[in-house]
C-alpha cells in the first residue's frame, strides 16, 4: 500500500485532513447542545413559574422568590440528572472498554480478523484492510477496536461532575432572564413575556444551528410552544388568585 492510500484512507476514516477526530467534534456539539437546551429549560420553566405567580397579583417579592425557588430546584434537579445519566454511562462504556481489553488478551488473533472484517465492511479491499489493520494495531490495538466497533475513546469519556456543573449552569442562566424582567415593576407581565421570547429565539436559533436544522422552523415552534405554556401557567395562576384555598 502506498503512503498515499494510507493517507486516504485516514482521512475518511477521521473526517478532513487537520481536522479534529469526528468523534470528539460530536462530543463538543453534543455538550454545546446539551447546553442551549439547558438554557431553554430553565428559561421556559421559570418563566411560567414567574407569570403564573404574578397573575395571582402577588408582590414583587413574591415573584422574585418564586422565580429563585424556581431556579435553584431546577438547576438541582438538572445537575442531579446529568450526574446520574453520565455516571450510568461512564460506568457502561468502562464495562466495554474493560472487555474489549480482555478479549484482546485472551484472543488476540480473533480480535485482529474482525478489525479487518470491519474495516472491509466499510469498504476498503482485504489486503487494504489488512495492512491498516496490522499499523494500528502495532500503534494501538485497543484504541483501534474501541474506535470502530463502540465509537469511543478511552482518554475522552464524559465526566459526569462537569456534566452536571455544565447543565446547572446552563438552566440558571436561562432563568435568569425571566427572573430579571419580573424586577420591572411597569408592566411587569409584558417585559417577562418579552425577555422570554427574545431567550427562546436565541436558544431555538442556536439548537437548529448546531444541529443543523431549520433555523426560522425552530425558532416558531418555540416562540408557539413558549406563549402556549405562559398562556397556561398565566390562566392558572389569575384562576388561583381569585380563589380560595382555605
Amino acid at each position: 500500500m502506498t503512503s498515499d492510500r494510507i493517507a486516504d484512507t485516514t482521512k475518511n476514516h477521521s473526517g478532513h485532513e487537520g481536522e479534529p477526530h469526528s468523534g470528539a467534534v460530536g462530543s463538543k456539539l453534543n455538550w454545546l447542545r446539551a447546553g442551549v437546551l439547558g438554557a431553554n429549560d430553565g428559561l421556559l420553566s421559570t418563566a411560567g413559574l414567574v407569570i403564573g405567580v404574578a397573575a395571582t397579583a402577588a408582590t414583587p417579592g413574591a415573584i422574585v422568590v418564586a422565580g429563585v425557588a424556581g431556579l435553584s430546584a431546577g438547576a438541582s434537579a438538572m445537575a442531579l440528572g446529568e450526574y446520574v445519566s453520565v455516571s450510568t454511562q461512564r460506568d457502561t462504556e468502562r464495562a466495554w472498554i474493560a472487555k474489549e481489553r480482555q478479549e484482546l488478551l485472551d484472543r488476540p488473533e480473533e480480535e485482529f480478523d474482525e478489525l479487518v472484517g470491519l474495516y472491509t465492511a466499510k469498504g476498503l479491499s482485504e489486503p487494504t484492510a489488512r495492512q491498516v489493520a496490522t499499523e494500528l494495531t502495532a500503534k494501538d490495538a485497543l484504541g483501534a477496536h474501541l474506535d470502530i466497533e463502540l465509537g469511543l475513546d478511552e482518554e475522552e469519556l464524559t465526566n459526569p461532575l462537569a456534566a452536571a456543573l455544565s447543565s446547572a449552569v446552563a438552566f440558571s442562566l436561562g432563568a435568569l432572564v425571566p427572573i430579571a424582567a419580573s424586577l420591572i415593576a411597569w408592566h411587569r407581565m409584558l417585559w417577562i413575556a418579552l425577555a422570554v421570547a427574545v431567550g427562546l429565539a436565541v436558544t431555538g436559533y442556536a439548537s437548529a444551528a448546531l444541529g443543523g436544522a431549520d433555523r426560522r422552523t425552530a425558532v416558531i415552534r418555540l416562540l408557539i410552544g413558549g406563549a402556549a405554556a405562559m398562556s397556561i401557567t398565566y390562566a392558572i395562576g389569575r384562576l388561583l388568585g381569585t380563589t380560595s384555598l382555605t
